[in-house]
């Protein structure tokens, strides 16, 4: 009677959960979290193969507003079976024969695709190589067809830290509308041999259910470093041997490009950077760069900057990246004004704020930056 009861009110949840809207979901993001009411009868469901899952899931909840948070009843061969929504993508909108829908089984972050980013291009002040070179991803992404075995399929982003290799990517999916999966190689390494290798080849699976889409994999060299460091653990072997599968091509993955970005270019396995058909370099910011990095920037402060000398600013903050001139210096000042009750920013705490991160010689002039 229990069980007919519970079944009874979960249907007309259901029922109640079906909404018309015109936002269909790109993706769904699910855990399973079991039964409603334990049993010891109760099986849990067991997904051997995502594919097939995917299809019986859009068949059966096809129509339903997916909201994160709330949860999505089987009623089908596990009735009443629940899986949490961890995520959907845009919120709140409608599954469809199209969404991709995905079983996180464990505790590890799921990789969720960006389907748009506010990043744009003007937001990478400098790097004017770099944006160049970048064109022929754009032109590739806008008309994958077009290129055939020509594409520019594995590129490598290079440079120190916070010089906008992330940003960069962000600006090339926004630009061209297309999404962009980005995880970071840390996220690779699992516990058990394999795990890793089988995230890599779902990666590029759920890349290639989206074409046209980047793959951007973030700290490359956490994975990627020479052989002889990944002989120190299995599971990391696994990983680049999977990664070189699929920059091979081994299985065509079309529409597909692959983005790797590195601090640590020199540390590469070389077999690893030789599947990048071109590097791109990075560079940290020149004057002129950083004037127009901080201008920007403290033109969006809650608090006014005036007679701010931002040319000494940005001279005084030769080395380091634009990341590092927002995170350590322009913040560092407005959070100092706020915390003095200050009205406004003054050209004091922003040089407090450099004399922070550098090291004086005798002669009182700037000999280091520690970043």
């Amino acid at each position: 009677m229990v069980r007919s009861a519970q079944k009874t009110t979960l249907n007309r949840n259901r029922e109640e959960n079906i909404e018309t809207s015109d936002s269909t979901a790109d993706i769904v993001i699910l855990k399973p979290k079991g039964y409603p009411l334990s049993s010891m009868l109760d099986e849990y469901p067991e997904i051997e193969d995502p594919d097939i899952f995917e299809q019986y899931a859009r068949k059966q909840w096809k129509g339903f507003l997916a909201r994160k948070g709330e949860y999505l009843f089987d009623h089908r061969m596990y009735p009443d079976f629940a899986y949490k929504i961890l995520d959907v993508e845009p919120p709140e909108s409608v599954i469809g024969m199209e969404t991709t829908i995905v079983v996180n089984e464990d505790d590890k972050v799921p990789i969720t695709p960006e389907f748009a980013t506010r990043i744009t291009f003007e937001d990478v002040i400098g790097q004017t190589t770099a944006r160049r070179k970048c064109k022929l991803i754009e032109r590739f992404l806008e008309d994958a067809d077009r290129f055939g075995k020509w594409a520019p399929r594995n590129v490598l982003f290079y440079g120190p830290s916070g010089t906008g290799k992330t940003m960069l990517a962000k600006a090339l999916a926004n630009k061209t509308e297309v999404p962009l999966l980005p995880i970071k190689a840390t996220q690779l390494i699992g516990e058990f041999v394999g795990e890793g290798a089988r995230q890599i080849h779902q990666l590029y699976d759920r890349a290639e259910e989206m074409q046209p889409c980047i793959i951007f994999i973030d700290e490359l060299d956490a994975i990627a470093l020479d052989r002889k460091f990944q002989e120190l653990r299995g599971d990391v072997a696994e990983i680049v041997n999977a990664l070189l599968t699929e920059m091979d091509g081994i299985v065509e993955r079309k529409g597909v490009c692959t983005i790797g970005a590195t601090n640590r270019i020199d540390s590469l396995d070389s077999a690893v950077r030789s599947r990048f058909e071109e590097e791109i370099e990075f560079m940290l910011p020149d004057e002129q760069d950083r004037h127009m990095i901080i201008e920007q920037n403290i033109s969006t402060f809650p608090l006014p900057a005036k007679e701010i000398d931002l040319q000494r600013v940005a001279k005084l903050t030769a080395g380091l990246s634009g990341r590092d001139i927002v995170e350590k210096v322009l913040k560092n000042a407005l959070h100092q004004a706020i915390i003095d009750d200050r009205e406004e920013v003054t050209q004091e705490l922003f040089e407090n704020a450099i004399s922070k991160l550098v090291k004086k010689e005798d002669t009182g002039t700037l000999n280091r930056l520690y970043i």
